[in-house]
């Protein structure tokens, strides 16, 4: 065994030293692949651990934080709602729909894993520009691996974001969140407890799919990325189903201890995670692993990561109960070693002994680095957008053209291409479908919901890391309140590039920080989630993207507000003061081509109120509709809500204009802590003895009707366009973009 190979496998000269302590002697190669990737970043965490401990990930409804298959709160009655949000990046880039699927298949795993019934998926995508025809192509290709994969399942997709951005050129982004439902005194774990207890495969055969995937996933891209198509996973959503069915009869049983999904690192990584947590040690029998391909060395059935497998610590002695369930659901299922007190992984392959050992070296003992930390050079020049030199950018001729131009953005338009190839109504728990700023489900047999939200402006947060990250989680809990739900609990997925440039690691750390303040002031702990790093090509990287999903709960789903209007003649309000700007505006970058300026700036007080106001109007009964403000201000706010009610509906609205700011900063100016509503006229007093008890800011600033859209500015009519007009420039405008309209 040399440095060389240890360096193939991702291994740097200083780890392989270290695993040559650990064992007192050079590796094998299986010993070293399994090292490989246990050490990866994927698996270990190694360059993010330092900065992931500053999370808040307790609170009163938390009963599992991050460290398990998911994360899981109390929603009262007895149940847990069971999330977690996962990325499937560099293989979805190399082979999209696969990619694309099997990330599907990995997160529904991890949350069934832990005793919950998936109940809905969310997805966030990131592409290069779709001028580009292989961007067009991944788009396509990995919604149609997302929509193949849950539609089989039966788990509807209810929401997500899309968005396109050169900097997604060479590395796109495919993260997958899941929902499930669970008896909150009936959560399972992967842990590996009871010495003697059988250890019991089940699923899918072994093949050489996936062999090195989390190596991949740890690793930049190059011109030789295509190469990688092997390493990425072949999805079977009907065995899948039939996994799913199989594990939750199981564990309405009282024979297992632990149970863990076999994702990155495949049958190495659920076998050591299981042991480590458990502080015992495993043993493997590879002879009896079921496989579909002849002549598969150790190696490659410790690194396989063919999907739709568990791997399952039941109390001895129940081994036939365990098997006899699997097999009445047509799955392979063989008892494939024991747990041992050994504190070692101990692989054995007939009568040879393949692999041996200890178990914290590949978990607890595993790296980890607190990387350089450096301010870009270039941040201040970011930053920098003089107010002074405002007036050199014109103000629009046509401000009518100017919104047609931001609704028709792949971040803003709607999403209706996507959506429609989505299944988000199977299982009849959906009520609030995809399209509001937040999906929400019914939890089957209460009065309850669960709404659900993602978002990143990755734009601000390459302006300011920190700022950015803060922003993410209060437009996801400004989401939540706007259905009326409160805001519990984060899940994230932090996508940046390499953690060997300190400027990552400053976006990084940054980004960790401003999620951290912000989830600490609103009350929604982080209990799971995933950090994705090497999104990289040739050097270039993305633009950061600290993913944020929430879930919030709704005691009465019948009390519940969406984002269209619906009802002429109602009173349009607005809900907090934060004026906008320009810095890191939609506005600014598609109409005049910057991308500079500070994002908005957060008052964590004042967010907090003014979604309180939102929630207890609704839960009052004074709401028809409510929507945040957010990528291209108020004008896109407003038009969204024209145009996303049960038919396109007209308003009148007059914006005030006190500090004399331009006209395009009032209306596509962009603000944190801004909610349009439209409100009765008859209860309008009551909104405003709301707002006025929380210290929340209260205009009135148009009434819903007409066929126009017509917005002034300090008396100025800027603004007047069909709906129809609009509506067709939004709904239709991805689809065109993608040529198959």
């Amino acid at each position: 065994m040399t440095e060389e190979i240890a360096a193939r496998h991702g291994l740097s000269a200083e780890e392989y030293a270290r695993i040559v302590r650990h064992l007192g002697r050079a590796p094998n190669i299986t010993e070293l692949g399994i090292f490989s990737v246990m050490w990866s970043e994927h698996c270990s965490y190694k360059s993010s651990r330092v900065h992931l401990r500053r999370f808040p990930t307790t609170g009163p409804r938390v009963i599992q934080g991050p460290g398990e298959n998911a994360g899981a709160v109390d929603v009262g009655g007895g149940l847990a709602a069971v999330f977690k949000m996962e990325s499937h990046n560099h293989p979805s880039f190399i082979e999209p729909y696969q990619g694309a699927a099997t990330g599907v298949g990995g997160i529904l795993r991890d949350v069934f894993t832990m005793g919950a019934r998936p109940i809905a998926s969310l997805d966030s995508l990131r592409f290069g520009p779709l001028t580009d025809p292989r961007h067009r192509t991944l788009l396509e290709g990995v919604v149609a691996g997302i929509s193949g994969y849950g539609n089989c399942v039966g788990v509807p997709t209810v929401g997500g974001e899309l968005s396109c951005h050169p900097s997604y050129a060479g590395n796109i982004l495919v993260n997958v969140f899941t929902l499930g439902i669970a008896k909150a005194d009936r959560l399972f774990r992967g842990t590996a407890t009871g010495v003697g207890n059988p250890v019991i495969y089940v699923g899918s055969r072994t093949g050489r799919d996936g062999i090195h995937g989390a190596t991949m996933a740890s690793a930049e891209f190059d011109d030789e990325s295509d190469r990688k198509r092997p390493t990425v996973q072949v999805g079977d959503p009907f065995t899948e189903k039939l996994l799913l069915e199989a594990c939750l009869e199981l564990m309405s049983n009282d024979m297992i201890v632990g149970i863990q999904d076999m994702g990155a690192a495949g049958l190495t990584s659920s076998s050591c995670e299981m042991a480590g947590r458990a502080g015992t040690g495993i043993e493997l029998w590879l002879d009896k692993v079921p496989r579909r391909e002849p002549g598969m060395t150790p190696y490659e059935l410790m690194l396989s990561e063919s999907q739709e497998r568990m791997l399952i610590v039941a109390k001895a002695g129940r081994e036939t109960e365990v098997m006899e369930i699997f097999e009445k659901w047509d799955l392979p299922v063989a008892v494939i070693g024991r747990v041992t007190g050994s504190g070692t992984l101990r692989v054995m392959d007939g009568g040879r002994l393949a692999a041996e050992i200890p178990v914290q070296a590949l978990t607890d003992d595993a790296p980890v680095y607190n990387r350089p930390i450096a301010r870009p050079t270039d941040q201040d020049e970011r930053n920098r957008l003089d107010p002074s030199a405002l007036p050199a950018l014109a103000e629009p001729e046509d401000y009518g053209r100017v919104l047609r131009t931001l609704l028709a953005v792949p971040g803003i338009a709607h999403k209706g291409w996507v959506v429609r190839q989505y299944d988000h109504m199977v299982r009849t728990n959906t009520v609030v479908r995809p399209g509001s700023d937040a999906a929400v489900v019914r939890i089957k047999g209460t009065a309850k919901g669960l709404a659900l939200s993602v978002d990143c402006n990755s734009r601000y947060c390459f302006l300011d890391p920190r700022r950015g990250g803060a922003l993410a989680v209060a437009e996801a809990a400004r989401n939540l309140s706007c259905s009326g739900a409160t805001p519990l609990a984060v899940t994230d997925c932090l996508n940046f590039g390499s953690p060997e440039r300190p400027e990552t690691m400053w976006q990084f750390s940054e980004a960790v920080d401003g999620i951290s303040e912000a989830c600490a002031a609103l009350g929604t702990p982080v209990v799971s989630g995933n950090v994705s790093f090497y999104n990289e090509t040739n050097g270039a990287g993305i633009y950061p993207t600290p993913m944020i999903a929430m879930v919030g709960l709704l005691e009465d789903v019948e009390k519940r507000a969406e984002q269209g209007f619906s009802k002429e003649g109602e009173a349009i309000l607005l809900l907090g003061e934060t004026p906008g700007r320009l810095g890191g505006s939609e506005y600014l970058a598609s109409i005049h081509g910057l991308e500079k300026g500070s994002p908005p700036s957060l008052d964590l007080d004042l967010e907090k109120r003014v979604q309180a106001v939102c929630r207890e109007a609704i839960r009052a009964g004074l709401v028809s509709a409510a929507h945040d403000t957010s990528d291209g201000g108020l004008a896109v706010a407003l038009a969204e809500s024209c145009l996303s009610g049960p038919k396109p509906i007209g308003a009148r609205v007059d914006l005030q204009n006190p500090g004399g700011s331009r006209a395009d900063e009032v209306l596509f100016g962009e603000a944190a802590s801004r909610i349009i509503l439209s409100v009765p006229e008859g209860k309008i007093a009551e909104m405003e003895a709301i707002a006025r008890e929380h210290a929340v800011p209260f205009f009135r600033i148009g009434t819903v009707g007409g066929e126009k859209l017509e917005i002034s500015v300090g008396g100025r009519g800027l603004v007047s366009e069909d709906v129809a007009g609009l509506d067709d420039a939004w709904r239709n405008a991805l689809a065109r973009q993608l040529g198959v309209a």
